[in-house]
């Protein structure tokens, strides 16, 4: 493979269909979450694995102003070169205009400035290197943009519109990624001034030349050319990164604000109070002002709408697939009698789905606040639920709001708590299948076993010197905590799992795996969630709030010092389940976005066992050592 590569990044385009987003933004300036397209291509021309990556040339001409002075500012400005055009010369008179640049390289890569890709450019340079290729093309089955006519040897056999060298009724159509490599002879088939490149596809293969294609089906790929297309693009990296909320920094406003479905919003934006809204995307430097928007793009002086089925992911006979969190059961957004609803499909033979029917007609007979059981099949494992939206309190809690209204949503799912640690529990021999479910000192070292094989030897690949000391401490943290007092607990409740419905009423999902445990662990699964950080004034005032409501529902039955003594151990079992579990989601599951909650899990992991060292010496070594490594 040649070491040093160079590279060319189409960016002059008038982006015509992206308008009026593009009379505000060039599209190689568009956002997506913080970082605009542009930025996402250079990050990833720049990281080519064992390549020398050090000169990328950029052509300019739409608002090359803007484009210009963000490269400045970049940590990609000494390795970028600018080719301006007075006039656009096309695809193919970009590169002709840059040839004594292109020409300096053994072989090129292009790589259009509105596409997002996943596949590994590396593999691209290989395969076009070991292919005697004069020019190679990332291709893909894509039906929309199917042009390309490729034979059963991935070929170029010509292009729709163009030209065909022979039955293209012989191979099989497909879609060029935008992504392409190329030796700097083929640059002798671009004439002067302005051409289209795809004019010297065909010439080249009409010349003789090896004009190949490498399939990268499969592949995650966006063309950004469509304001559908872009708000899909940027949805899928919502998806991608494990939310359906991002607020810049530097954004303003929420506290007046309903927010439901994918909400994105941008640099310098403000949202106004009384503003809502639902699968919509502000630019920076805009302000959303008072009303409803939905499936909609915001910018100066326009809210530009867009078809939702076009930007959000959908299957025709499940309806859209919706969440992102660590489950396997799969859950879709139906429509059924005039109103969504969503549907929940299970593996065969999954042991919580009964589990989960029977908890939500008893949770609903004492108020908890779970969603209606609308119907069940119980032979497809497949159950339809009302719509809670999508919103959950860690999406919620994604936008600034005022330490005020949210310490009031905290304390109103305190009170499901109070709940579900009173009512619920004085009933539960109504509900055998909770009432026998006990979170005793077997499903307690269950969690430590989890966090040791999982986390520490499974994510972070670190040997265990004392295992037969840590095992004791282990030992006697599971029979302390399984002496607690024990309530119906939620057990896993945590921010991704507290849905914020109408007038910030928090509603309950993913229960199916309650049980008799210390009511402690669900506190502190809500006041030290590694997913969302309180201070510890706002913490220590929703304590106190969770015990002077307990007391004032149990009286005598709840007692304030026991349970205080309960909180530190359990908080040392939770975190060590929660990690053991980031590290299963990524390391096996594929789930890298839950890589980014292990820092803050760790830290208060950390700090709780050295408020324990004196009990607990050897876990607090093996924490000190995974903060420091």
């Amino acid at each position: 493979m040649h070491k040093e590569v160079r590279c060319f990044v189409p960016a002059a385009g008038l982006g015509e269909r992206m308008r009026p987003i593009s009379d505000y933004l060039p599209k190689p300036l568009l956002p997506v979450l913080g970082k605009p397209v542009l930025g996402h291509v250079l990050e990833k021309l720049s990281c080519l694995c064992g390549l020398a990556v050090h000169h990328i040339g950029i052509n300019l001409h739409h608002k090359k102003e803007p484009i210009r002075e963000w490269v400045e500012k970049s940590p990609y400005k000494s390795s970028v070169f600018f080719f301006p055009e007075d006039h656009i010369l096309d695809t193919g008179g970009a590169l002709k205009n840059a040839e004594s640049f292109l020409s300096e390289g053994g072989v090129f890569l292009v790589h259009n400035s509105d596409i997002l890709a996943d596949f590994d450019l590396s593999k691209l340079l290989e395969h076009h290197n070991a292919s005697g290729n004069m020019l190679t093309l990332a291709v893909h089955d894509c039906p929309s943009f199917n042009t390309v006519a490729v034979d059963s040897n991935g070929n170029l056999v010509g292009v729709a519109g163009k030209a065909f060298l022979s039955d293209p009724a012989k191979g099989r159509m497909m879609a060029y990624t935008g992504i392409a490599v190329y030796d700097r002879a083929f640059l002798k088939f671009l004439p002067d001034g302005k051409s289209s490149v795809v004019d010297a596809w065909v010439n080249a293969a009409a010349a003789g030349c090896r004009a190949g294609t490498m399939d990268v089906t499969g592949s995650y790929w966006a063309d950004l050319g469509t304001p559908a297309a872009y708000a899909s693009a940027v949805f899928d990296s919502l998806r991608a990164d494990g939310e359906t909320v991002y607020f810049h920094p530097e954004s303003w406003g929420c506290s007046g604000t309903g927010i439901d479905g994918y909400i994105v919003a941008e640099k310098g934006c403000r949202i106004e109070q009384g503003v809502s809204l639902r699968n919509c995307i502000v630019l920076p430097g805009s302000i959303a002002v008072r009303g409803a928007y939905e499936n909609c793009i915001i910018g100066p002086g326009f809210a530009l709408s867009f078809v939702e089925s076009a930007a959000v992911a959908a299957s025709a006979d499940n309806g859209t697939l919706i969440g992102v969190g660590g489950s396997d059961r799969k859950y879709f957004r139906v429509q059924r009698d005039g109103r969504t609803a969503v549907m929940m499909k299970c593996e065969a033979g999954d042991p919580d789905f009964t589990r989960h029917m029977e908890y939500t007609l008893f949770f609903r007979k004492f108020a908890v606040p779970v969603p209606e059981l609308i119907s069940v099949d119980n032979e497809k494992m497949v159950a339809l639920f009302e719509d809670l939206g999508d919103i959950s309190l860690y999406s919620w809690l994604k936008c600034p709001r005022p330490g005020l209204q949210v310490e009031r949503l905290y304390r109103k799912a305190l009170d499901v708590l109070v709940l579900l640690h009173g009512a619920v529990t004085d009933n539960v021999a109504l509900c055998p299948l909770l009432a026998n479910r006990i979170f005793d000192y077997e499903h307690l070292r269950w969690e430590t076993a989890y966090f040791i094989e999982r986390f520490v030897i499974g994510l972070r690949r670190m040997a265990i010197p004392d295992a037969a000391m840590l095992d004791d401490e282990f030992n006697r943290l599971a029979l302390k905590v399984d002496a607690f007092p024990k309530t119906a607990v939620h057990r896993d409740f945590q921010s991704q799992n507290i849905m914020v419905a109408l007038h910030e009423t928090p509603r309950l999902i993913d229960y199916q795996g309650a049980r008799m445990a210390p009511p402690a662990y669900d506190v502190v699964s809500l006041l030290w969630d590694p997913y969302c950080r309180l201070d510890d004034a706002a913490r220590t005032r929703l304590l106190d709030y969770y015990s002077d409501s307990m007391s004032a529902v149990r009286g005598a039955h709840f007692d304030i010092e026991q349970f205080n003594e309960t909180i530190l151990p359990c908080r040392l079992q939770r975190h060590m389940q929660a990690l053991g579990a980031y590290g299963l989601l990524s390391s096996v599951k594929g789930k890298k976005y839950f890589l980014k909650f292990v820092p803050e899990a760790l830290r208060m992991l950390r700090d709780e066992a050295a408020m324990a060292k004196n009990d607990y010496p050897v876990l607090h070594a093996l924490i000190t050592k995974l903060c420091d490594n």
